[in-house]
């Protein structure tokens, strides 16, 4: 099947390096002429420059594609490429930049009978897989904590489009909330508290929640975009907790113990790549979607997300 993927930048530049281990044959549109010759330079791929738009004129769309531009782009070009003829496509996260566009992407997806996954690759870690498996072995979780605390300092600084660091909840922070309802279940009663303000995100500066998810799980979570933090995901069953922080690793601790034993891992992959990339991207190629986030799906996420984020009360979030 032809296989576009759009976008030049860094995370393009990840998603490259993946289809050439696996010798695929795939073309690489472009808009920009620096982030193209910085993509050239570091994979040794051609750019089409001139954005999809100017490519579409003059070439049938591919039967899929994978699209790692700007969060602000991310459901334009979607649609640009469904109607045009795609019908598979795996979106970087978060799929769009708000409620408003992601449903109309979604409507259109529909209108097509196009398949959209979202890319959230922490499904697809080797510390994720692990887990999944022992957190079944235990008979599921009980319970769940994580915390999506964001650094104000590395993120003030970049000059990002108009909206995006106003969403950031949903540009960022959802990978870790992503993974802590993939590994337990979306929320079914709970309740939701924020507060506080940045002049980047005016919505809230501070979060915190609990409830109980549609798996019968109890969950809290924290965040404090003010003070010292990181992300972190704890998955508690009857046997075990099972600690992700740093994300990419996991770490036990036995019931009866208060000892936290780090999990071997065959986690090369993780270290070859960006880490869940090569398992994201091969399963998409596969068709194989079990795990993925589909577009409709993250719709309904986005009605929790805002809830959690402050959003719900943010006209221009959505």
């Amino acid at each position: 099947m032809t296989l576009w993927l759009i976008g030049a930048g860094p995370m393009a530049q990840d998603y490259a390096k993946v289809l050439k281990s696996l010798c695929l044959d795939f073309e690489v549109i472009g808009r920009n002429a620096a982030s193209a010759k910085a993509f050239e330079l570091k994979t040794g791929r051609r750019v089409q420059q001139g954005g999809l738009s100017s490519v579409l004129f003059s070439t049938t769309a591919p039967e899929q594609a994978i699209v790692a531009v700007g969060v602000e782009q991310l459901a334009r070009v979607a649609t640009e490429l469904i109607r045009a003829g795609t019908r598979r496509i795996l979106l970087e996260k978060p799929g769009a930049l708000n409620a408003k566009e992601l449903l109309a992407l979604c409507q259109t997806a529909a209108e097509h009978k196009a398949a959209v996954m979202i890319a959230y690759n922490r499904r697809f870690y080797a510390s994720t897989t692990l887990a999944r498996e022992l957190i079944a072995a235990d008979g599921g979780a009980t319970s769940c904590i994580f915390e999506f605390t964001e650094w104000p300092e590395t993120i003030t600084p970049i000059d990002f489009a108009p909206g995006v660091k106003e969403a950031w909840f949903l540009v960022n922070s959802s990978h870790v909330v992503d993974l802590a309802f993939h590994l337990c279940g979306l929320p079914k009663d709970w309740q939701a508290w924020h507060g506080g303000s940045l002049n980047w995100h005016p919505s809230a500066a501070r979060f915190c929640g609990s409830g109980i998810t549609e798996q019968g799980t109890y969950f809290s979570y924290h965040a404090d975009w003010e003070a010292p933090g990181r992300w972190g995901v704890e998955v508690l069953t009857r046997s075990r907790r099972f600690i992700f922080r740093p994300m990419e690793q996991l770490q036990v601790i036995l019931l009866g113990s208060t000892r936290m034993d780090n999990v071997d891992l065959d986690d090369r992959l993780d270290k070859e790549f960006k880490p869940g990339l090569y398992q994201q991207t091969k399963a998409f190629l596969r068709r194989d979607d079990h795990l993925f986030c589909t577009v409709d799906e993250q719709y309904r996420h986005y009605a929790i997300y805002n809830k959690m984020a402050g959003y719900d009360r943010a006209v221009s979030v959505g």
